[in-house]
């Protein structure tokens, strides 16, 4: 469905150079327990691309060579890979920040029973996608059910101090808009979201990434289905900051795709916009990414800078 999306423009987009990489961003996969209508990966069920353990050694020999302080797992979702335990391991042998990009529903799944525990023994920073506080929508985006699957995980991993104050277990949700508009002021949504969650269940987490939907892969074929692709890529364009342009995470960080190539973001590798040219290149072929390097850009980039702007870490600005 995703071939039906409308040739994505270069040269609009404000150039843009690499500062050097603090960030690897790993995705081990498309494999995933949930088919969200956001997902820019269009990650689900039925995907079977997965990180061989030749590629994951690789990525960790990288590790150690780019000097990245934090590694960022993402997927699909990424625990149900073979190789997250032995990546989230490595990382935190060196020392490194190990992010786990999670859609908390999978915790429940069969063979994720003790997954929660494992990555709260390793001290691993948990990213929740909860793209609402309200469960009408969250399972309108989802799929049924969702919604209060997420808060009993959520509750499982308050337990094991996860979001709890005064505890250095990091538990932070990521909200997506419903459709084609920008996020609403992120600290404004944290305080709605942190009343709610625990007035209603008695949840706490430690702080809320809003992110921008990418008119890309599945939503962006929602879009073209629906009529909205051209309205909203002017929305994007029309609320550009030149102020963010120097926070968007593809100048700190490299994406890696489950094969082992290379990108200058996530957004990038969904496209195919391989790192440092059109030719693929492997991550056992690159010794760093050097400062100064040229991002590749096209029209998907304003998501990055609309408005308040948005990445990984959630609003820019």
């Amino acid at each position: 469905m995703h071939d039906t999306l409308p040739l994505l423009a270069p040269g609009d987009f404000p150039p843009l150079k690499r500062s050097g990489i603090e960030i690897l961003q790993v995705n081990l996969g498309y494999t995933c327990n949930l088919s969200c209508l956001h997902c820019h990966v269009n990650a689900g069920p039925h995907r079977k691309e997965t990180m061989s353990a030749q590629t994951a050694a690789d990525v960790i020999a990288f590790l150690d060579r780019s000097g990245a302080t934090t590694l960022d797992l993402t997927g699909g979702a990424p625990e149900m890979h073979a190789q997250f335990r032995p990546l989230v391991e490595a990382g935190r042998e060196r020392g490194c920040r190990v992010i786990d990009r999670c859609n908390l529903t999978v915790l429940q799944m069969p063979g994720q029973e003790d997954t929660a525990q494992f990555m709260a023994d390793m001290g691993v920073d948990i990213v929740a996608s909860l793209p609402c506080y309200l469960e009408d929508n969250v399972d309108a985006q989802r799929g049924d059910g969702t919604f209060r699957a997420s808060i009993e995980v959520l509750r499982q991993l308050n337990d094991l101090g996860y979001g709890v104050p005064g505890s250095p277990l990091q538990l932070d949700l990521v909200y997506n808009p419903q459709g084609p508009e920008l996020p609403p002021p992120q600290a404004g949504l944290e305080a709605q979201y942190r009343r709610f969650l625990e007035e209603e269940f008695g949840v706490s987490f430690s702080s809320l990434l809003a992110l921008a939907n990418q008119p890309i892969k599945r939503f962006g074929s929602t879009l073209v289905s629906r009529g909205q692709f051209a309205d909203y890529m002017a929305l994007l364009k029309s609320a550009h900051s030149d102020a963010n342009l120097a926070s968007v995470m593809c100048r700190n960080t490299l994406s890696i795709d489950y094969r082992g190539y290379v990108f200058d973001c996530d957004f990038n590798q969904m496209l195919g916009l391989t790192y440092g040219g059109t030719v693929p290149r492997y991550i056992g072929e690159l010794d760093s990414v050097m400062r100064g390097h040229e991002v590749r850009v096209a029209d998907h980039c304003y998501a990055c800078t609309a408005g308040q702007g948005s990445g990984c870490g959630g609003a820019l600005g």
